[in-house]
């Protein structure tokens, strides 16, 4: 196993629990492996471990390599053992082997954890009992271990995930969008959408997918695949599955067309209700109940972190996108502004091109404030668009974006890369954003969520 995290964690329990002979390799020092598998130690189980990094002798011990999502397939150990006829697996891969539950998976570059969990939500408010689980935070493997029988899962699929699996064929699988992301991963942007189509490699002729029409390269996938495919728009009437007619949804499935009002729907951004018309199609062909759908689209109130309200001060309203980790995403959240906007944006490069926001940023960005290792590389491809100043520290850029904000601007924390430089990760940097405009708040009269 190599990596332990959450997911490392449930698939060496599972092993051991098998009685397999299970071997451990971490970047963590022995020390901190053996106190994390201590209770297994004490107990007596065959485990060996390596400590402090990934060793060629110690991987070629093994008779088959599980790795870890995070963990880059790069590794020069993993590269060795592969090319000696050695399997390299991950969790998906043994969980296609003992599941018998049918699956519906999301995937997509942005907006899966809220699509999964709002058709998560559509399920359950339809009497459906499911395990919700995958990239979202639940390790698959804890559905196995716990033995308990649902009737559906619903799993949050990553691209990494993808790439370590050749036999998980999801019931029903969702594409939402392919933007540029993880090229600090992958070798180009083609490998990347290759492992987002992954999703569908063992489609069958009774497995539906559910893509977006509206994304060309989503769109170029499901017109390639050999099972049925139900698209939904945000901008176009589909002849099947879902699209926005004014204020409501509408789904076309086989006869007749169901409508669903969104005027309840509280999610912002149009990115939301692109997840919403994903969810009420994946959910209607996993079982939903019309009324299930229309009860959790009143509901469900999301995430933090994704495009959340913070709090006003003097007029001046702030907004925490951490979540928006890629180009992508702070596209769709610029796109459902009408304000003026104040555009935190920085953090760790993840190797994409950030020409795709040039334009929105001239068109709704007044001032762009830019932090953490990549600023200079975004200075110098935005900073025409828009005045740019650089800051040392969030609570600067918070400061910053007070002093030079107007009444009725909206000042937005959508970084546009990952958190890993200055922060523990994306949940650590909305946290301490939103601490900041409190502060701010308390100094100047404001008023917080």
């Amino acid at each position: 196993m190599v990596g332990l995290g959450k997911t490392g964690m449930s698939l060496v329990t599972f092993l051991l629990n098998q009685g397999a002979e299970v071997s451990v390799s971490d970047t963590r020092e022995l020390p901190a492996l053996q106190k994390a598998l201590s209770s297994f130690l004490e107990k007596g189980y065959s485990l060996e471990l390596e400590g402090g990094g990934h060793s060629l002798p110690f991987f070629q011990k093994a008779e088959m390599v599980l790795v870890s999502p995070g963990i880059a397939l790069d590794l020069p150990a993993l590269r060795a053992v592969e090319a000696q006829g050695i399997p390299v697996w991950g969790e998906l891969e043994i969980f296609s082997l003992y599941d018998q539950t049918p699956v519906v998976a999301v995937t997509g570059t942005n907006g899966k954890t809220t699509a999964t969990a709002l058709l998560n939500e559509m399920l359950v408010s339809s009497g459906k009992n499911t395990y919700l689980g995958g990239n979202i935070g639940r390790p698959l493997m804890d559905y196995i271990l716990q033995g308990e029988k649902r009737e559906i899962v619903v799993a949050e699929i990553s691209s990494f995930q993808l790439d370590t699996t050749r036999r998980f064929r999801p019931q029903v699988g969702l594409l939402l969008n392919i933007t540029e992301d993880h090229l600090d991963r992958y070798p180009d942007f083609q490998a990347y959408v290759d492992s987002k189509a992954s999703l569908f490699r063992n489609q069958g002729m009774d497995t539906p997918a559910v893509i977006n029409w509206d994304d060309p390269l989503c769109r170029s996938i499901g017109e390639r695949l050999p099972g049925p495919v139900y698209f939904f728009s945000r901008m176009n009437r589909v002849d099947r599955g879902g699209y926005l007619d004014g204020p409501k949804a509408a789904l076309r499935l086989s006869a007749g067309t169901e409508i669903y009002p969104l005027e309840g729907f509280s999610l912002p951004g149009v990115h939301n209700l692109e997840n919403a018309l994903a969810a009420i199609v994946g959910a209607r062909l996993s079982g939903a109940t019309p009324e299930g759908i229309q009860k959790a689209l009143e509901t469900f109130k999301g995430f933090g972190h994704r495009l959340q309200y913070v709090g006003e001060i003097r007029g001046i309203r702030f907004y925490d996108d951490s979540k928006a980790t890629n180009v992508g995403a702070v596209v769709k959240a610029l796109e459902g502004f009408q304000q003026p906007v104040i555009l935190i944006a920085g953090g760790r490069d993840k190797g994409g091109n950030y020409g795709p926001l040039q334009t929105l940023i001239k068109a709704k960005v007044r001032h762009l404030i830019l932090l953490g290792e990549a600023r200079e590389i975004m200075r110098k491809q935005l900073s025409p668009h828009a005045d740019t100043i650089t800051v040392d520290s969030l609570d600067e850029a918070v400061l910053t974006a007070f002093e030079k904000g107007r009444p009725g601007d909206a000042v937005l924390l959508s970084p546009a890369c990952s958190s890993f430089d200055m922060f523990r990760d994306y949940a650590q940097r909305g946290d301490l954003f939103q601490e900041a405009v409190r502060r701010l708040a308390d100094q100047n009269g404001g008023t917080g969520s």
